[in-house]
């Protein structure tokens, strides 16, 4: 099965909690429940292509302003774990648990056990813990701070993150075995896109990757970025002629991090 078969298998709903969240007009965001609108929820959770907010402002229960934590879309994921070009039997790390939906899909793909899923938020982990366990999915659900990877269980196959990063910690690097692939959405550092990378991890400790296209996720928690840095970040690029996030790439070592435009010989400020 293609990863979109996968995500189209999967029951999202078994995975989405009862309360979720939208934007009401006045710009705040608000929650639904399953049970007091009950059409409304399951036409979000339902939507292939529509991501579910599931946590605002870190925890608010009355109303917020920015979303903390989501379901991503299923084709947002099928398409982020196609480019992880997961099989059978290989040792796959998600840094970003939430609903758990993505873990289930990744434990279909790769085999029982094979998945481990840091969480840094208990509750959410709670939640995601509950549902994998009732739909027999075997996913190791650690509630840690996902920039540390998970040591215990490497070295890794393959590395998903399922929130926007502006530094890799180089953690996932020496986690991930030679020949590894990493798959990380991009906060908006360089390009307003927050484009998407997939690196591979090299046999002398250091990675390569390129962009290989639009992405939007919510930022890790410990590499949050205000929102001034976005509008900066666009006006920089309809400086430098709007190029496109694919002829980006980047370079890691235990040393930091480089982005490049084109080649690795045309390193940018980010």
């Amino acid at each position: 099965m293609t990863p979109d078969d996968v995500c189209r298998a999967v029951p999202r709903e078994a995975f989405v909690p009862d309360t979720i969240w939208i934007r009401r007009e006045d710009g705040w965001a608000v929650p639904i429940t399953r049970q007091d609108h009950p059409h409304e929820w399951q036409r979000i959770v339902d939507a292939y292509d529509e991501a579910v907010i599931t946590q605002v402002d870190d925890g608010a229960t009355d109303k917020g302003t920015w979303p903390t934590s989501s379901g991503s879309s299923p084709e947002i994921m099928a398409d982020m774990i196609n480019a992880l070009d997961v099989h059978p039997g290989m040792r796959v790390l998600e840094i970003g648990t939430g609903t758990g939906y993505n873990a289930a899909v990744l434990s279909t793909l790769a085999g029982p056990g094979n998945v481990t899923s840091v969480e840094v938020d208990p509750t959410i982990a709670a939640h995601a813990r509950a549902a994998l366990a009732k739909g027999g999915y075997q996913v190791q659900l650690v509630v840690a701070d996902g920039t540390s990877g998970h040591s215990p269980n490497a070295p890794y196959d393959r590395v998903i993150v399922t929130a926007a990063a502006r530094q890799i910690p180089y953690e996932w690097i020496r986690q991930t075995r030679p020949g590894g692939l990493i798959v990380v959405p991009w906060a908006p550092t360089f390009h307003p896109d927050w484009p998407l990378c997939r690196l591979t991890v090299h046999h002398d400790g250091t990675a390569t990757g390129e962009f290989i296209g639009p992405s939007s996720f919510m930022p890790l928690r410990s590499q949050r970025l205000p929102q001034s840095v976005i509008h900066d970040t666009e006006r920089q690029w309809i400086a430098a002629g709007k190029p496109t996030c694919t002829r980006y790439g980047i370079t890691i070592t235990a040393e930091g991090q480089q982005i490049w435009l084109d080649t690795p010989e045309s390193p940018i400020d980010s």
